[in-house]
């Protein structure tokens, strides 16, 4: 017998072997045999080229501006354009991108209002989650932050900005995970995308990538020692004050307009350019 289901084609014994006679003409089924699996790929190929292409827009290779036509993509992919609607579907519910035709899409420019947007929100969300992260530790899952706080000191140390950045984003999103609060968990990942796109722009205007692991050490103690308030503190001044600083130099490149950000001190970042 086979049985199909949206997951996998599973052959059951049953049903496919001969059945045979007893010494007393008794019917006698045979052991089923072992299912066979023939379960599909675990990541379905539109997350595939989603994976693909989420990889070219957060490392630069499709900057702000670059229109993304599904027939060129799909012929340098080698899917159907089926399937590179359907990724770039997946991207912009990410935020990634941004339909401007029934087949034409865009990467959305660096917009100073929208890092209003992101920093704020991701103060609040972060803020919560760093301070509930420190009223639970545990050292067993204080070991992860550890590890995400090393991998960046190693980015940092060997000078690989774009692995600092993706370490940076790392450890922002080990501290929520450890808050153990699902739901705050579920809509960090709505933004989690944009704001690592937003994080590897903001540091390429730090004058010193070491100044990474300055920012953020103050912020894993606070959390590896249990103290709720400073770390709660912490992660919201250290997002306000990036956000306000990123927001002041888009401000600057496009003239864009944002509401004033609240007041916080600045982090050690080189001086936008004036044009």
């Amino acid at each position: 017998m086979l049985i199909v289901n949206h997951r996998s084609l599973t052959a059951s014994g049953q049903g496919c072997e001969p059945r045979r006679r007893g010494k007393r003409g008794t019917i006698l089924a045979r052991p089923t045999a072992k299912q066979i699996d023939l379960t599909v790929a675990r990541r379905p190929l539109d997350r595939r080229a989603a994976d693909m292409l989420r990889e070219q827009i957060l490392g630069g290779g499709f900057p702000p501006g670059h229109r993304l036509v599904e027939a060129s993509l799909a012929e340098q992919l080698s899917v159907s354009r089926g399937t590179v609607r359907a990724a770039l579907s997946e991207l912009a519910h990410e935020g990634l991108v941004q339909q401007v035709a029934y087949t034409k899409w865009l990467v959305p420019e660096l917009s100073a209002h929208d890092v209003w947007e992101l920093y704020t929100l991701r103060s609040s969300l972060e803020g919560l989650a760093a301070g509930l992260a420190a009223t639970a530790a545990k050292r067993q899952k204080m070991t992860a932050l550890e590890e995400a706080f090393a991998r960046l000191e190693a980015a940092v140390a060997g000078q690989r900005r774009g692995t600092a950045a993706a370490a940076d984003s790392a450890l922002h999103k080990t501290i929520v995970a450890l808050s153990g609060h699902r739901r705050l968990v579920e809509h960090y990942r709505i933004i989690e995308q944009q704001v690592q796109r937003y994080i590897a722009s903001s540091n390429a205007l730090l004058a010193d990538p070491g100044d990474l692991v300055t920012q953020h050490a103050p912020l894993v103690q606070a959390v590896l020692a249990g103290k709720a308030v400073l770390a709660e503190r912490l992660a919201r001044a250290h997002n306000v004050s990036e956000g306000r600083v990123f927001a002041a130099h888009l401000e600057r490149l496009a003239g864009d307009k944002v509401a004033a950000l609240p007041a916080s001190r600045p982090g050690r970042r080189t001086a936008p350019a004036k044009h």
